[in-house]
């Protein structure tokens, strides 16, 4: 009988540890599922998450879709033909210079509705940049992001030493990462906590400081960008590293870090500027810092920590929306580097052409000077941009290219080139201007369904502004069509 009561004794412990063991699975589980279901929903923090990685760029997208314009390219009515022609010799009138215009229309599949001077080669101006665009987003992982890391090197004598290596972050924040703007998304402030937490794990209380700028080795400047590069407001070097592009604000800079339209002086001496202020953040975290900041290139091993950059996706719409020079310059080098041609200016054109080549554009009278447009010298033809816009109304890997486009009446640079309201959301165009060029390039939704595929360069201009409306004018009737 006792026998028989220490066997049910027994099992009724082995059920118990059964029931302790299901209810701890079961509620660890259920904990698990709760915490990420709250991570995706961005409400604890973690990896994962339901908005893309492009959400920032989404959200600055809002104001687009509230205008209740934008609808993409629906099923459209049949296109007037003569109508057409008949805006753009208005418009040829109004500029008074046609030997100077160039002048494509046509339709969502690329069928020419109206064409003047389509093959001269012009001057572009920044319309430029969307050749590069359509080049980088067709060749790099527009998903990937920039990493700003610190590694930690041990001498001989056990000194240690901080490397900071730059990956091309070119907007980084001075403070600490912000994840609701591109420009700052990653900042020096976090890096430096992070650091200083890495170094005490390791006991290491004191170290010297040097940072690795070598990712686009010596040559970072296009030849004849400095003559359109006025007290060197429009172009800076590119870097490994940067905080916001190396403008200097001196106190101004704008509430929005993602928005603005001034032009500030930019640093020539981006990435020790970067260095500089790591410098201060780490001794802010009580990091003791010996001597001097000196340069280092990084060979192997793994970070002691590291902050992410915005999505390339996302870096290229601020490039593209705030025609930024630097940022054009600096896809075409990552360009460069994937296709694995020179690391140098004239690598990053030899890598545009390069990567253009699976869409079957014609890039044999593509000379470019660089990759933005900004230097003298740079001729395409109008047929080349046409071509790539009609590439970008199509579903392909290279989206990157077309969304950050900017919107007369709404975002970027064309944002007051807009004539009628009614017209909001319904642009998408690249600017250009430099001293006698203005053009424009990209896609109107038509009020009728479908959309209309336009490319215009105005050279040798004696009123830049003046043509530059006219331009408007003409955008404002095709949208009409």
């Amino acid at each position: 009988m006792r026998s028989a009561a220490v066997h049910k004794k027994s099992e009724d412990k082995r059920v118990q540890r059964r029931l302790v063991v299901i209810m701890s699975v079961i509620l660890t589980i259920s904990l698990c599922c709760t915490y990420i279901t709250l991570d995706i929903l961005d409400i604890a923090p973690g990896y994962l998450s339901y908005k893309s990685a492009s959400n920032v760029l989404q959200e600055q997208n809002e104001e687009i879709l509230a205008s209740g314009n934008y609808a993409g390219t629906l099923k459209s009515a049949a296109i007037d033909k003569h109508l057409v022609e008949q805006y753009v010799n208005e418009f040829l009138d109004q500029t008074n210079h046609k030997d100077d215009v160039s002048v494509i229309i046509g339709d969502e599949s690329g069928n020419i509705l109206s064409s003047v001077n389509a093959d001269t080669l012009r001057e572009p101006a920044s319309v430029l940049k969307t050749v590069t665009a359509l080049a980088a987003a067709s060749t790099l992982d527009m998903g990937s992001t920039l990493d700003t890391e610190v590694y930690l090197k041990y001498e001989q004598n056990n000194e240690a030493t901080l490397i900071l290596k730059g990956n091309g972050d070119m907007l980084l924040g001075s403070g600490a990462s912000d994840s609701t703007h591109i420009n700052g998304r990653a900042g020096l402030e976090t890096l430096a906590k992070k650091t200083a937490y890495s170094l005490s794990q390791r006991g290491v209380k004191k170290i010297k400081l040097a940072y690795d700028d070598s990712l686009f080795e010596d040559n970072r400047t296009p030849e004849h960008i400095g003559s359109n590069n006025d007290e060197n407001r429009y172009y800076t070097p590119v870097s490994s590293m940067a905080i916001d592009g190396g403008r200097q604000w001196n106190g101004s800079a704008p509430a929005n870090p993602d928005s603005f339209s001034d032009y500030p002086v930019l640093s020539t001496n981006t990435a020790a500027d970067v260095a500089s202020m790591f410098k201060q953040r780490l001794q802010e975290q009580g990091v003791e810092i010996d001597g001097d900041i000196s340069r280092l290139t990084v060979k192997k091993g793994s970070p002691i920590a590291s902050v992410q950059s915005a999505s390339l996706h996302e870096i290229m719409a601020f490039m593209m929306r705030h025609s930024d020079n630097t940022l054009a310059e600096e896809f075409g080098r990552l360009t460069a580097l994937k296709l694995q041609t020179e690391n140098s200016p004239a690598g990053a054109v030899q890598a545009v052409k390069k990567a253009l080549e699976k869409y079957n554009i014609n890039t044999t009278e593509l000379h470019m000077n660089d990759c933005s447009g900004l230097s003298e010298g740079t001729r395409v033809s109008p047929s080349t941009l046409f071509e790539i816009q009609v590439q970008n109304l199509k579903a392909n890997g290279a989206a990157s290219a077309a969304e950050g486009l900017s919107v007369p009446g709404l975002i970027g640079t064309a944002r007051r080139r807009i004539i009628d309201e009614r017209d909001k959301g319904l642009l998408r165009v690249k600017t250009g201007t430099l001293s006698s060029t203005t053009s424009m390039t990209g896609t109107a939704t038509r009020v009728n369904g479908g959309a209309i595929v336009f490319t215009i360069l105005v050279n040798n201009s004696s009123g830049i502004y003046v043509d530059a409306h006219y331009i408007d004018v003409l955008l404002s009737k095709l949208v009409s069509l």
